[in-house]
Order: structure tokens, then C-alpha cells, then sequence
């Protein structure tokens, strides 16, 4: 298929005298003689690269890059002009033009930059399509992780989605056991029903029964109308009960019934009521232990845990702290309306040593504080909690892998190479004796944005 290219010029010999020479090497050319025309074409067809005069009859050359450059961040403009200047040039290049032509300009010439501005297009379209999928695989229903940990939990939630069996979800608080419970109900044949969640150890024992299976009017003081209880409520659908084990041995007796019988009374009746809920659980406690020490049935324990899926501190998976960090970095820079790009290197290793006895809800709360309090594009470690900067001692949980500590170095090179060239990518390629190209790459990989490094006005 042929690249098609832009042209706006009001030059028409040079609009003719390139048109012909970009056909003949088989690119599909449309021109436009001043900035409406050619934005106009612009949003019409899908160009894979635009060249633009820095000085036409209806607008400056550069405002029209800007405004290109606001519809696709990533599209390749190239400027050319009779006019240039050292300053022009630096101004262009910084408000993301692929490059900046000075007039006369041979045809071989300007084609080989089009074909170099186009191949850029396309390992950025690739990179992006590459980075789509990456995102797929390492989220699944509101969880995130691509720990090896956390892409065997993904399989084993695909695997037993879709079966009847009960489930235990074990885990420490905030690992986010309520997320895999949803996750298991959403895709299972289930998910157009209701899901419920409870949580066992806020409630009496009288109340988290009436609460479970409903009850007649007049089964208590205070009970003047009947109530549906969450069985009913959820009926054909999940019911999620967490903090299981905090539960009495008279409330864990009904459990077992409902869940040997498929039958419950409400509270006061003797109309017994089927039960067609799936039934997930949750424990952040060691329940073997609970079992041993006859707290705990040993036979609901066994009806309950027919599938068990253990879910990791954070401490122990610490490679998914960059993708929890950005995930909830965009989640709040979008809900508190801030235009924050990133994490710091300092910052960032803040988080990594950290251990997290809170697990990824804490850290969600850190990031949360940390948007609230910066004030420019970049969180710092002064924007995070106090206790996440105190010094520990360093554990094997704390060595990065050799990819993420390669990642990390090329990262902090990146940015200490962009503010020397306050952000002049050009500057920085070559110092770096990189092409632009392989540049921009690595700053879509990290998510760095060069103008975060420009010369404040």
C-alpha cells in the first residue's frame, strides 16, 4: 500500500515540483495551498506524514503543527521553510516536529526524511499495539499483576469461572480478595445476575444471620416487616462472604446446611427456601490454624475449600509496583483533573523497598495522597507517605530482577540525558549515539515526556 503524505505550501512550483517527484517514487499525494485547506484534509484522509510551510497566507506554519499534533500526539510533521533561524527551528523541534527543512531543499532529499518520518509512524503504531496487548495480558478484571504469581491466579480464575464449586480466597488485607471474587463471578455463567459481598466479621452474629437469610415479621424486636436476606437477594447469582473464619459455630452450622442442602430458613420461619448461590469465601487469616484449634468446622472448611486461591503480599511481587503505581497514578491524576506524567527515579525507588504491610491498598493510598500534593508533572518521594521512606535494611524481596533493574537504569539515563538537553531530543540521540527513532521508543516505553524538561518561560 502507498504512503500517502500532506503538502501544505502556498508555494505552487515547489507543490508541483514535489508532488511529481513523491509519485514517482509511489506516494499518494494531496496538497493544500493554505492551513484551513490542509487541516481540513488532515481530519479527512489517513495520512502517514504531512510536510508544512513554517510561514502561509491564513496561519503560522507552527500553530498548525500544534494543532496537528493535538489531534495524534504521535503524528510525523515535518517543517520546511525559506525563512529559518536557529531559534524557529529549536521552537519547532520542540513543539514535536519530526524535522525542520530549510529551503532550497533537493526532492531526494525531503524523500528521505518523508520515509524515515513514516517508519518512525510505524514502529510507534507497532510499539503501541505491542503495549495494548502487554496491558491485556497483565490485567484481568480489575486486577493487575504480571508477576508469575499473579499470571497463575489469572489461569486459575479463566479455569474455574465457568464451575459451581465453592471457593477460598486467602490472602492478607488489601491483597484484594473482593477483586477476585468479582473476577470469578464476572465471567462465569453467573454474571448476569446479581453479586453480593458481606463481610462476616462487621456484623453480630443475630444480625449477620438476618442479613444472610432474611427474616418473617415479628422475628425480633423491631422486625415489622418481612425482609429478603442476601441468599434470596443473590438468588442465581454470587454470594461473597468475607472474613469467614470470624464467624461463630452455630452461624458456620446454617453455612453448611445452605451449603449440603441448598436450603436455609429465614429467621422466624419455618418455610424453608432454596438456595441457587455460589458461594466464594474469604480469610486473611491462616484457616489450617483456625481448623486445628477447633475454632473453625473441619467439615465446612472442606465444603468451602474445594478450589483455594492464595493471593500474594505485595512485598512478595514487588515487580508489579511500576504497573499498580502508573494504574492508579492515571486513575486519580484523571479523577483530581491533574496533568501528572509520571514517577520519579527517587521516587520510585522509595516504593520498591518499601514492604507494604498493607498491600496494594496501601499503596493505592499513597499514590491517591501523592497526586493530591504534587503540584507539577512529576511525583517525588516528598509527595508519599513518611513511613514509605524510612530505611530497611535490604531483603531478597528487594533485588530487583535483571530486566527490571536494566529498566531502571535506563530509565534514570533517559531522564538525566533530557534535562542536559532540556528536553531537545535531537540533542539528546546525539549524545546518546542513538537514532531519534530508537529515542522515542524508550520514551514511549517509560512514559517519559520530553516536555516535562523544556526551559520554563
Amino acid at each position: 500500500m502507498s504512503d500517502k503524505v500532506l503538502i501544505v505550501d502556498d508555494d505552487e512550483k515547489l507543490l508541483k515540483i514535489l508532488s511529481e517527484a513523491l509519485e514517482k517514487e509511489d506516494f499518494v499525494v494531496s496538497t493544500a495551498a493554505s492551513a484551513g485547506e490542509g487541516l481540513e484534509r488532515f481530519k479527512e484522509i489517513d495520512f502517514d506524514a504531512v510536510l508544512v510551510d513554517l510561514v502561509l497566507p491564513d496561519m503560522d506554519g507552527i500553530e498548525l503543527l500544534k494543532t496537528i499534533r493535538n489531534i495524534d500526539s504521535d503524528f510525523p510533521v515535518i517543517m520546511i521553510t525559506g525563512h529559518a533561524s536557529v531559534d524557529l527551528a529549536v521552537k519547532a523541534m520542540r513543539m514535536g516536529a519530526f524535522y525542520f527543512i530549510e529551503k532550497p531543499a533537493s526532492t531526494k532529499a525531503i524523500m528521505e526524511i518523508l520515509k524515515r518520518a513514516i517508519e518512525q509512524k510505524e514502529l510507534i503504531l507497532s510499539y503501541q499495539s505491542l503495549k495494548k496487548t502487554a496491558e491485556e495480558k497483565f490485567r484481568f478484571s480489575g486486577i493487575i499483576g504480571k508477576s508469575k504469581q499473579m499470571q497463575e491466579i489469572f489461569e486459575l480464575i479463566e479455569r474455574i469461572a465457568s464451575a459451581e464449586a465453592t471457593v477460598l480466597i486467602q490472602g492478607e488485607s488489601g491483597t484484594g480478595k473482593e477483586l477476585v471474587a468479582k473476577a470469578i463471578h464476572f465471567n462465569s455463567p453467573r454474571k448476569e445476575n446479581r453479586f453480593v459481598a458481606i463481610n462476616c466479621s462487621a456484623l453480630p452474629e443475630t444480625l449477620l444471620e438476618s442479613e444472610l437469610f432474611g427474616y418473617e415479621r415479628g422475628a425480633f424486636t423491631g422486625a415489622n416487616k418481612k425482609k429478603k436476606g442476601l441468599f434470596e437477594i443473590a438468588h442465581k447469582g454470587t454470594i461473597f462472604l468475607d472474613e469467614i473464619v470470624e464467624t461463630s459455630p452455630a452461624f458456620q452450622s446454617k453455612l453448611l446446611r445452605v451449603l449440603e442442602d441448598k436450603t436455609f430458613y429465614p429467621v422466624g420461619s419455618t418455610e424453608e427456601k432454596k438456595a441457587d448461590t455460589r458461594i466464594l469465601a474469604a480469610t486473611n487469616r491462616d484457616i489450617e490454624d483456625s481448623v486445628a484449634g477447633g475454632r473453625f468446622r473441619k467439615d465446612l472448611y472442606y465444603r468451602l475449600n474445594v478450589v483455594k486461591i492464595s493471593l500474594p503480599p505485595l512485598r512478595d511481587r514487588k515487580i508489579d509496583i511500576p504497573l499498580l503505581t502508573q494504574n492508579f497514578l492515571k486513575t486519580y491524576a484523571d479523577k483530581n483533573r491533574k496533568d501528572i506524567v509520571g514517577v520519579s527515579d527517587e521516587a520510585m525507588e522509595v516504593l520498591m523497598r518499601y514492604s507494604w504491610p498493607g498491600n496494594v491498598r496501601e499503596l493505592e493510598n499513597a499514590i491517591e495522597r501523592a497526586v493530591i500534593l504534587c503540584q507539577d508533572q512529576t511525583i517525588r518521594a516528598e509527595h508519599l507517605p513518611e513511613r514509605t521512606s524510612r530505611s530497611e535494611e535490604l531483603e531478597p524481596s528487594n533485588i530487583l530482577e535483571y530486566d527490571m533493574a536494566k529498566d531502571s537504569f535506563e530509565k534514570k539515563y533517559l531522564r538525566n540525558l533530557l534535562k542536559h538537553t532540556e528536553g531537545n531530543v535531537t540533542d539528546a540521540s546525539k549524545i546518546a549515539q542513538m537514532t531519534r527513532q530508537n529515542i522515542y521508543l524508550k520514551l514511549k516505553k517509560y512514559d517519559i515526556n520530553p516536555k516535562v524538561y523544556y526551559p520554563r518561560e
